[in-house]
């Protein structure tokens, strides 16, 4: 006989209040959380271009363009989630006294447009393909945008 495991899940005013003191970023599925790896300087570059480029291409309009440090919240049905996409783009701000934004019913076409900076030669880059945590990744990249870089591969 096999016992299941029994995980302590965090409540999210747990997770937001140890996001805001923490060195590292958490992503927030359920109750369970898990720390992100950080990211090649390529990538960063690319994201860092993405995103001046959204922020030239919106001045002066209602939508504005967040970076890689703002924390994104969806509401599912049964559970809520945060993640930190590369750029998002949000059309109905959060306050800004809030560590994160979401859309006036979390989901991520309210939100905006949420693009992930994907491998060209390669599907989303997450941990062991078969675990909740990359059912979950695969689930929000299908409800966001995403941008192909053919280049930068393994670069």
């Amino acid at each position: 006989m096999s016992a299941a495991k029994k995980r302590n899940l965090v409540s999210v005013e747990d997770y937001l209040g140890g996001e805001l003191i923490s060195p590292v970023k958490h992503e927030y599925l359920g109750g369970v959380v898990y720390a992100m790896a950080g990211a090649r300087n390529v990538h960063n570059l690319i994201n860092g271009n993405v995103f001046g480029s959204l922020h030239a291409r919106l001045r002066g309009r209602r939508c504005r363009p967040f970076n890689s440090d703002t924390k994104i919240r969806i509401r599912l049905p049964t559970q809520v989630r945060f993640y930190y996409p590369d750029v998002s783009v949000i059309c109905r701000p959060n306050p800004q006294r809030d560590s994160f934004q979401d859309g006036e019913t979390g989901t991520l076409q309210e939100a905006g447009m949420t693009p992930r900076l994907l491998d060209s030669s390669t599907t989303l880059t997450v941990p062991d393909k078969g675990t909740p945590r990359a059912r979950a990744h695969r689930r929000a990249a299908a409800s966001s945008e995403n941008i192909s870089v053919p280049g930068w591969a393994k670069a």
